[in-house]
């Protein structure tokens, strides 16, 4: 941060918090307007109360003293009294309830806007960024960036009061007034000071959530590898560490905040009692009434918890500016997938891939470096490779989960990057070796609240070889299976997650490794239904031998080309580095014997 920043935090700070909250006021005008209104309603009859109270104790309370008033004054004092602590009710309750609406609708779409962006960013986005920190951009940083929002319209009422009560001390004594004109320059010097050492805390404390979240969320996501390897001390330490960051941070907040709020909740006791000094001087003199002065005193009482209500706004804009920050970090990231202007339709029929020269980096290194191969309609492939060799990159290429640097990948002759990828992976559908379930039912796992009959469903379970133990389930296909399906085995949830995949009819059904849990005679019944029920081009990620043979061909990767394509048979002949690869898949299926 340079030095003319620093300078330039506090005056900063306001004008981008103040333009956060005309963000907001324009995202949902409509209920912020109403409650502006009724604030509005609560600072006139506020002021109208105070003035009589003023005039009811110059009418009524006072002459009392001398002899009997008059019921109409009397009663004319009540009704006003009454009638403006009405009006002051209704605009407390419309403030309220409109703030409250319009503060829920800013919240909703500014989650609604991260959860675009999660959904449009690229797949290394999500890798590389842990999970806890995308919680906490959707949960403490939206609620950072409009908690400061809700309290506005009852600042603006505010405001209101503050220049009624100086129009009526100006009209009813200068110095009076003087006293209203040395109050707020002081809190708007309090407030630069107070946002100039409040940001860096705030901004701290904000990434502090996000770190905690991210250890907390790890260490109970990893529990399993946790507790089997003796970690429990370890873990708790790290996020204990974390912890105490956040502590510090806030507890370094805290102390700044509460010498601002302490100094503030000061200056309407200080301006009250100078009111009280000056106003008794100038009763003496004649130049006001005793029932202005106490109209005036009781104005000032009714500021002083609005003016806390004020100090809170402002002590609450750094986090909000910070919250704000870190969601447009978020906005700001740049979407390498971008969808065509004008998408083309996939073909009708079955569907071939194309790819060409595909070239793909991961951290400037070259995973992929000109790939080129074809798979026809309907034919079955094994993509076969040493670990690394960027097969399971490869296959995310064909459903455009990422873009290759360079070169193409068509799908039915369609540039993926052209086609309609809502469609595209309709139609080309993907099943990984790390199946994701959802905390409901096996049916609306595999359905996923779509459309889809009971029969497809069970149709789609019996081509993954998963019917028989989903009905042996407590509840069959209504089984709740749990958070990440952590009630099935890994066999099973991979079988679910292909079924999944199997009911939406796919033309193109990629495996990436999406058996490797399934006992290899199940994975052969599962490879022979799919060939035998579905008519679909097929192509199998594979690490299995008995997988490997069932294929029409394999395409052999190897330091990031094609080195071979063929039949099985013929690759071992011709191709040394495929041959290893296979026996030693060979030595590991006879030790798993």
């Amino acid at each position: 941060m340079t030095q003319e920043t620093r300078g330039g935090e506090g005056r900063g700070l306001f004008i981008r918090g103040m333009r956060l909250v005309v963000a907001y006021v324009r995202m949902h005008p409509r209920p912020f307007l109403v409650s502006v209104a009724g604030s509005l309603v609560f600072a006139v009859s506020s002021v109208l109360l105070t003035t009589a109270l003023g005039r009811a104790t110059d009418q009524v309370l006072r002459p009392s003293f001398n002899g009997p008033v008059p019921a109409g004054s009397i009663w004319l004092a009540v009704l006003a009294l009454m009638t403006f602590g009405v009006g002051r009710a209704l605009g407390i309750m419309f403030r309220r309830y409109y703030s409250g609406v319009a503060g829920e609708r800013v919240m909703a779409t500014l989650r609604n806007r991260v959860a675009d962006r999660y959904r449009d960013l690229q797949l290394q986005y999500h890798r590389e960024t842990p999970t806890g920190e995308l919680l906490a951009h959707m949960e403490a940083d939206v609620k950072a960036a409009v908690d400061v929002f809700w309290p506005v319209p009852f600042a603006t009422g505010v405001i209101a009061m503050t220049l009624l009560a100086m129009g009526s001390l100006l009209h009813a004594d200068p110095w009076l007034a003087l006293i209203g004109l040395i109050l707020f320059p002081s809190l708007a010097l309090m407030n630069r000071s107070f946002a100039k050492r409040m940001e860096e805390p705030a901004r701290r404390a904000q990434e502090d959530i996000g770190e905690v979240s991210a250890v907390a969320h790890e260490s109970i996501d990893g529990a399993l590898v946790v507790k089997t390897l003796g970690r429990e001390d370890a873990e708790t330490e790290r996020l204990a560490v974390k912890a105490r960051a956040l502590r510090d941070d806030r507890v370094r907040g805290g102390y700044v905040r509460a010498t601002f709020e302490a100094g503030l909740d000061a200056l309407p006791t200080l301006a009250t009692a100078l009111l009280l000094a000056v106003g008794s001087w100038r009763v003496a003199a004649g130049a006001i009434t005793v029932g202005e002065l106490i109209g005036f005193v009781a104005l000032f009482g009714l500021l002083s918890w609005p003016m806390r209500f004020i100090g809170w706004i402002l002590a609450e804009l750094p986090r909000a500016v910070v919250g704000y920050a870190r969601l447009e970090e978020v906005f700001r990231t740049s979407v390498t997938l971008n969808p065509p202007a004008h998408p083309e339709e996939l073909p009708a029929g079955p569907l071939g891939i194309e790819v060409l020269g595909v070239r793909h980096l991961y951290d400037g290194v070259p995973i992929l470096d000109g790939v080129t191969f074809d798979v026809r309609p309907m034919e079955s492939v094994a993509i076969v490779g040493p670990t690394g060799v960027g097969k399971s990159t490869l296959a995310q290429l064909l459903v455009r989960l990422a873009d290759p640097d360079q070169g193409r990948v068509l799908v039915g002759g369609v540039d993926v990057r052209d086609a309609d990828t809502i469609a595209l992976r309709h139609d080309v559908s993907i099943v990984f070796q790390e199946s994701f379930l959802f905390a409901t039912t096996v049916r609306e796992n595999i359905a996923l609240d779509a459309d889809v009959a009971e029969a497809d469903v069970v149709r789609s379970a019996m081509i993954a070889s998963a019917d028989r133990f989903i009905r042996e389930l407590p509840q069959g296909y209504d089984t709740v299976v749990g958070e990440r399906g952590y009630t099935l085995s890994g066999g099973q949830r991979q079988r679910v997650a292909l079924a999944r995949a199997l009911v939406r009819a796919p033309r193109v059904l990629i495996l990436d490794d999406a058996t490797s849990s399934v006992d290899p005679t199940v994975e052969a019944d599962i490879l022979a239904a799919l060939r035998r029920e579905l008519s679909t081009t097929l192509i199998v990620v594979a690490y299995r031998l008995s997988t490997i043979r069932l294929a029409d061909r394999v395409i052999f990767l190897e330091n990031g080309v094609v080195k071979a394509t063929g039949p099985h048979e013929d690759l071992l002949a011709r191709a040394p580095g495929y041959a290893a690869i296979i026996h030693a898949y060979e030595r590991g299926e006879r030790g798993e014997r």
